[in-house]
């Protein structure tokens, strides 16, 4: 049995399992939301003999299926018998659950002729006994996106304070922006080494390239705003709780200015404790 490698995810509805779901796949789980209660042995089955090659997995399952409450008492008896899962139950005050679904604009899945603050009362109370199962139960009434996921990566990654995974990539405006990048930076305005003959045909990669870009004055001064920059934003997004970062540094066609800058880039991060990998895109175009 491996402890932490089998999750269920349950709870009132509104309370963040999809949050959650989402950043246990970021943790390398494998998510599977709204299972029917009758198929998880047949899962465990397959799972526990290796029959599906998933390291980590995580089921979402509460009362949108209607035969959840009954029936998962003894499924769970079942399953024990191969696994040893853990049981996260989510739950939030009725204010804030009222204040969420109310801003999403979506229907509780007990939505009835009653009201709001009634069905999830009727909820709650059907779930009492689901909690009492529980391994652990999170409030997620005061908690924040970045919070919530802080306290699961700390519960279940094993990798607590571990460098946030940055990928710097240097790129033509040619050919386009990268679509995925969190910060962009402009090297055109620095001398370009295309308008040296003896070096166009190079790329930034070559030593005498990068002599080229890092001799003048205007470079220094770019990599130390940006290098400055990059050292104020990277707090934020630890605090915000992403887990990956994409900064990007694009000069005219990608092959020059902007593969020194992202090489420098690349390792100052590094020097920051971050683990830090880098992609020349359109180098090579």
């Amino acid at each position: 049995m491996k402890e932490d490698r089998f999750l269920i995810i349950t709870g009132q509805s509104g309370s963040g399992k999809s949050c959650v779901s989402r950043f246990l796949e970021d943790l390398g789980y494998y998510c599977i939301d709204n299972l029917p209660v009758k198929l998880i042995p047949t899962l465990v089955d397959l799972w526990s003999r290796r029959e599906v090659e998933i390291d980590k997995v995580a089921l979402v399952i509460d009362i949108r299926e209607s035969s959840f409450v009954q029936k998962f008492p003894a499924v769970l008896e079942e399953i024990k018998t191969k696994v040893n899962p853990t049981i996260l139950f989510l739950e939030a005050s009725d204010k804030a659950l009222i204040k969420r679904f109310s801003e999403s604009r979506r229907p509780h899945p007990l939505s009835s002729q009653k009201s709001m603050a009634e069905v999830i009362a009727a909820e709650r109370e059907s779930l009492a006994d689901i909690k009492g199962m529980a391994d652990e139960v999170i409030d997620t009434t005061e908690s924040t996106v970045s919070q919530l996921k802080e306290i699961l990566t700390e519960r279940f990654s094993g990798r607590k304070g571990q460098p946030m995974r940055v990928v710097v990539v240097s790129f033509g405006y040619k050919y386009g922006l990268p679509l995925d990048s969190d910060l962009v930076f402009d090297a055109r305005c620095l001398p370009n080494p295309f308008y040296i003959d003896r070096l166009r045909e190079k790329t930034g990669m070559m030593r005498s390239v990068r002599n080229y870009v890092l001799k003048f004055e205007e470079t220094a001064a770019f990599l130390e705003a940006i290098q400055a920059f990059i050292d104020y934003m990277m707090p934020c997004f630890v605090k915000e709780g992403k887990s990956h970062v994409t900064i990007s540094i694009g000069c005219t066609g990608g092959r020059h200015r902007s593969v020194v800058l992202s090489d420098v880039i690349h390792k100052h991060l590094q020097t920051r404790g971050f683990k830090s990998s880098i992609y020349h895109r359109d180098i090579y175009k």
